[in-house]
């Protein structure tokens, strides 16, 4: 296994620098190779400035244009191309689930903040930018992936759990928005599962099959952690928490009832498919 970096570190694996954009010696490592799976983009999790806006996009559209290119030249161009995405790209829901058949993509509902606009219009041109790439006869997959859980810090995760061990753990706004979501077992074996089913590609919705809304999800998150504790938090507080921890409030308030029909109708079985599982378990290895 190869992996590209902007700031390659020893590690068991091969890494090779790239800077994301520009063509370099780490072409080499894409022909021959069997999969290649991009997940480059600049985390969302800081204030959605003009400077940030661009980095986000850049950063992601710059490096899926760089790997087609890269397809493009290599004599033995690999037979499966998977770009993370995100499940995102469907409209704010709190009506019904969103499968890669029915659901509808966002941006266009009029009482929609800018933010979230913002967050869909580059999803889509995310998508875009990898399905225009021309790559013959290479499969190609895009992973709209929810928030993937995993015990480690610095992910999504460790920030809610944090939130529940400072007794913030309630309910934000109405509590009625939905979080998709997906265990990092699960997502890593849905990685390996769409490599060898050959006849899947296009857009995969990358998410756990029971969506939770807000206060539920929570409320479980505390059950698992061991405590009662959990202050809610008004629309007004969390625009005025976001704005010192330099975050959006997106992130917590778009309802992203997302459900993976691809993955289920190809036989895909989930190790963690309801939260209150998923919660105990990497409440356990957290601890560990």
């Amino acid at each position: 296994m190869t992996v590209l970096s902007r700031r390659p570190e020893p590690a068991p694996w091969q890494t090779v620098s790239w800077d994301g954009r520009d063509l370099g010696e780490w072409v080499t490592e894409i022909d021959g190779a069997d999969v290649v799976i991009n997940l480059t983009g600049r985390s969302v999790n800081c204030r959605y400035t003009q400077a940030n806006r661009r980095e986000i996009m850049d950063s992601r559209i710059l490096s899926t244009q760089a790997i087609g290119r890269a397809f493009a030249q290599a004599s033995r161009p690999p037979k499966l191309w998977m770009n993370i995405s995100t499940a995102t790209i469907y409209r704010h829901a709190l009506d019904r689930a969103m499968d890669e058949a029915t659901g509808e993509l966002g941006g266009s509902e009029p009482d929609a903040p800018s933010t979230w606009r913002f967050s869909i219009d580059v999803a889509r041109r995310w998508e875009q930018a990898f399905f225009d790439a021309p790559v013959p006869g290479t499969r190609k997959i895009a992973l709209r992936s929810a928030m993937v859980m995993g015990p480690g810090s610095g992910g999504i995760f460790s920030v809610l759990l944090n939130l529940v061990r400072a007794g913030l753990g309630g309910k934000a706004a109405s509590g009625r928005q939905f979080i998709s979501w997906i265990h990092e077992t699960d997502f890593l074996r849905a990685m390996d599962f769409l490599i060898a089913h050959e006849d899947l590609d296009g857009c995969i919705n990358i998410a756990a099959p029971v969506p939770l809304p807000n206060s539920d999800f929570m409320r479980v998150l505390r059950q698992a952690y061991g405590t009662r504790i959990g202050l809610p938090a008004s629309k007004w507080m969390l625009e005025i928490g976001a704005f010192f921890l330099r975050t959006e409030t997106e992130l917590i308030l778009k309802s992203r009832r997302v459900v993976p029909g691809r993955l289920l109708q190809a036989g895909f079985e989930f190790s963690f498919p309801e939260w209150e599982a998923a919660a105990r378990d990497l409440v356990k290895h957290w601890r560990q």
